[in-house]
């Protein structure tokens, strides 16, 4: 497979001519989506640099793309299907959106595609060229779960929803106070009184539990006082 056929940055130019998207509309949603990012940094929104710039990244695609890659409607295909360069055209508009794992990406162009194998062989020509990565999608579904206040069992469910080895971000969960997340949960949730009345330290487990996290953690988060 030759270096030619993927190009390391994509025409998205191009791209936004072939499937015909508004450029007035896109820019102007992009400019409204920065402009509350903006608006979110200047009020304390508690982000990192890192993730702010992801998050403009990723809504700026969006935007970007909510007309051009509309590609379930714009290259609806015939009953043959799409195959060769209208198919890796297709492929190509899909990860411009968002990250698939290789499952979900398979299935997505199948549905769409003339031939499952020549889906097959695409997709893994894509994640060869790190078009399309596992373990990226893993890394950042763990990113957003921990963001969202999700302890492991919850992030091991979204993995698996999503067609991913847990193995891929062992070590990144293993790195997580899974304790003091679900501490800090409970404090948002609870405030930081210690409860002795069963029924309202049941209720916290329960929440917590279904956040995901084991019971050690969650045992340890509603008996800690401020003071430890």
């Amino acid at each position: 497979m030759s270096q030619a056929k993927f190009p390391k940055m994509l025409d998205y130019e191009k791209l936004k001519q072939q499937f015909g998207e508004s450029s007035t509309e896109s820019d102007r949603h992009s400019k409204y989506v920065n402009q509350k990012l903006d608006h979110n940094i200047e009020n304390g929104a508690e982000q990192s640099a890192q993730l702010y710039a992801e998050q403009r990244f990723e809504n700026d695609f969006n935007a970007q793309d909510d007309n051009a890659f509309n590609a379930e409607q714009d290259l609806a295909p015939k009953p043959k299907g799409l195959t060769g360069t209208r198919l890796r055209s297709y492929a190509f508009a899909v990860l411009a959106r968002k990250e698939y794992s290789k499952a979900d990406l398979i299935e997505k162009l199948a549905t769409w595609a003339q031939d499952r194998d020549e889906v097959l062989t695409l997709v893994e020509e894509l994640s060869a060229n790190h078009y399309q990565s596992d373990q990226r999608v893993a890394e950042m579904t763990v990113r957003s779960q921990v963001r969202k206040g999700k302890g492991p069992n919850r992030i091991k469910l979204a993995l698996r929803a999503k067609h991913l080895d847990k193995e891929l971000v062992r070590e990144d969960i293993a790195e997580i106070d899974w304790y003091e997340q679900a501490y800090q949960l409970k404090v948002k949730k609870y405030g930081t009184d210690v409860s002795k009345d069963p029924k309202i330290k049941s209720k916290q487990i329960r929440f917590l539990q279904y956040r995901g996290f084991e019971m050690d953690a969650i045992m340890k988060a509603i008996s800690k006082k401020t003071d430890e």
